[in-house]
Formats: structure tokens, sequence, C-alpha cells
């Protein structure tokens, strides 16, 4: 063996080389792709340019450059003939067209896909583009519209759950509101026509005046308790609810008419307190936005659904954005596989139709 002792390591005192960001000298960058295609301007800033014409240009920059190897004297006649530059020409042109035509072909299922991804709207399913082209381009299509398919069953399932906390809600709010506040003022009420026969007649007339705005505060408290929780959509159904809006909503200034099938079939409490709903916010835009004096509620059968038709005299939409009412009821209408529309009416104003298929509905 080798009997020298071994080396202890050297240690530099040197200062470790600083990397080449910090040396002072600008990095070796490999050139990009971006440089090569241009899809960044001189400023910096970066531009889209589309896959077609990235292709096309690519093409059409061989193509060019083989065409003017082939005007070179090398093989072909110096000075150039007209009829061989003319040919030429021609060949050139007959290829950047055709070329183009098959690129254009190529990419239009991606251009209906992009069309349908701009388009998309959760709250409006079924939509779908249609699987086009091959390899790539059709599993990517497939792929979206599996994904779309994911999404719209996870939206009605988490829209579901929000709806039913939301009903919750309303139902503890309004038991809230008639268990506490309401007893409340009727004690008051009580309070003040005891003091009121014992006070003199000054005195009598302006707790008369306290008594009536009492009464008043508490019949508002008991509308608002029955538009939260509908006891009566629980206790007689769905037609006595109905029409328990369509009286509730008639004015002096607002006139509501039903018509109510006699013949409906057996909805399930989910579909009857979804047109509950969507009717009851039909009536709050018609009176509130929409500057009605008539509303035509119609409750009817069809061969495989019942379909809810609240139609108004008002402004109508004229494309305006829709609010979270509306929107809402497109929640509404999902959790239950329904279809709601709101279209101009034939004579002005508003229509929304809400249609409740009934085929194979569970109770």
């Amino acid at each position: 063996m080798d009997a020298r002792p071994a080396q202890r390591p050297r240690w530099s005192s040197r200062a470790p080389r600083a990397p080449a960001a910090f040396s002072g000298r600008p990095a070796h960058r490999p050139v990009s792709w971006e440089a090569i295609v241009g899809t960044r301007t001189t400023s910096g800033r970066r531009y889209a340019v589309p896959l077609f014409w990235r292709i096309f240009l690519l093409n059409a920059v061989v193509l060019v450059t083989a065409t003017a190897l082939l005007l070179g004297p090398v093989t072909v006649s110096t000075p150039v003939l007209l009829t061989e530059a003319a040919i030429l020409t021609v060949g050139l042109a007959a290829m950047l067209i055709a070329n183009a035509l098959l690129l254009r072909i190529g990419l239009a299922p991606l251009q209906r896909l992009a069309r349908a991804m701009n388009t998309t709207d959760l709250l409006r399913p079924g939509a779908r583009p249609a699987v086009g082209g091959h390899g790539e381009v059709a599993d990517l299509i497939t792929t979206f519209n599996t994904m779309l398919d994911r999404l719209e069953a996870e939206r009605a399932t988490s829209a579901a759950r929000a709806l039913t906390a939301q009903e919750s809600e309303r139902h503890r709010i309004a038991q809230e509101l008639h268990d506490e506040i309401g007893q409340t003022l009727t004690a008051v009420l009580l309070d003040l026509k005891r003091v009121a026969g014992q006070a003199p007649d000054p005195v009598r007339e302006q707790l008369h005046q306290v008594q009536e705005t009492t009464r008043a505060s508490l019949d508002e408290i008991r509308r608002i308790a029955r538009r939260l929780r509908p006891g009566v959509l629980e206790e007689l159904g769905l037609t006595s609810a109905l029409k328990s809006l369509a009286t509730e909503f008639t004015g002096p200034s607002l006139s509501v008419r039903h018509h109510i099938a006699p013949d409906l079939p057996p909805l399930g409490d989910n579909a009857e307190l979804v047109l509950y709903r969507v009717c009851q916010e039909s009536l709050t835009n018609a009176a509130r936005h929409a500057d009605a004096t008539r509303v035509d509620l119609t409750l009817e059968r069809t061969q495989d659904a019942v379909e809810l038709h609240v139609r108004d005299n008002g402004r109508g939409i004229d494309g305006a954005a829709e609010g979270a009412g509306i929107r809402g009821m497109r929640e509404r209408a999902l959790l239950i596989g329904a279809d709601l529309t709101l279209a101009p009416a034939p004579d002005g104003g508003t229509e929304v139709r809400l249609t409740v298929p009934t085929r194979h509905r569970s109770q």
C-alpha cells in the first residue's frame, strides 16, 4: 500500500466566479421561435398571428425560394424567356392557392371550436361543437365537449346545494319574522289599544294613528314572510299558490289574469317550488321594472311537459343584460332539467316561458 499521507484539499483564496448573468457580459441567449415567425414587435409587445397565416407564410417562403432557384441561371435560360417566367409564375400561384385551400379546410374545425368556446354559457346547456377534422383536432374537440359535460354536471350539483341552502335560509327568516317580530308587533297593538282607551281625546287620536302604522307594518312583515316561505304551496298545492300570487300582485296599477289547467300531472316538490319561484320573479320584474299594466299568467299541460307562461305588456327586454333575478331563474330551471326562455311578447312586452318535462319524473 502507498504510505504517502493523504493530500488535503486545496482551498483557493479567489472569489468564486459569478454566473454569466452577473459577470458583466451579456449571456448568450438561444434564438427563439418568436423571432423567426414574428410574434413579438420591436417594442416588446406581443401580437397574435393566426396559426393559418404562420403555416401559410412559412410554406410560401419555401415555395418562393424554390422558384427563385429555378429562375436562376443554372436551370433557366439566360436571359429568362417570357414564356418560362409566365409558366413558373402561374405554377407558383397555383401552389400557393392550393396550399391556402388545404390549410383553410384543415383548420376549419379549430375555428368552429374557437367560436364555440367564445359563446358557451353553462346556464344554456346542451350546445356542443360538432366533432370534425382528424387526429389531434378531433381529439381536442372531443376533450372540450367532455369538459363541458363535466362542468355542467358540477354546476348543476353546486346550484342544487346553493338553492337548497337558500330555501332553508328563507324558511328560517320567515319563521323568525312570524314568530318574533310578528308577535311583538301584535303585542304592541294590544297595548296601544288598551292605552288609547284610557287616554284623553287629543292623545287618543294620535294613538289611533300609531295603531294604524303598526298594523300596516305587521301586514307588510306577514307579506314578506309569505314571499320568503310559500306556506300556501306546502299546504294547498301549486294551483292555489299561483292564484294567490296573482291576487297578491294585482293592484290599482297592475292587473294579473291567470289561467291554470285543472288536469296538471304530479310534478314533485322541487318542480313545484321552481315553478312558483319563476312565476314570482317574473311578476316582480313586471311590477317593478317593466312598467306593465297587464300580466297574463298561464300554466298548461302539453304532451310530455308542463309549461308556464308569464306575459306582460311592459317595455320589453330590448337586449338588456340579464340581472341576478333572471340568472337565478335559469339556475332553478337547470336544477330540475327544465327549459327557460325569455323573448319579446307578440304584442309588446316580455314573455317568460318555463317548460318542465314530466316524462319519467320522480315524485
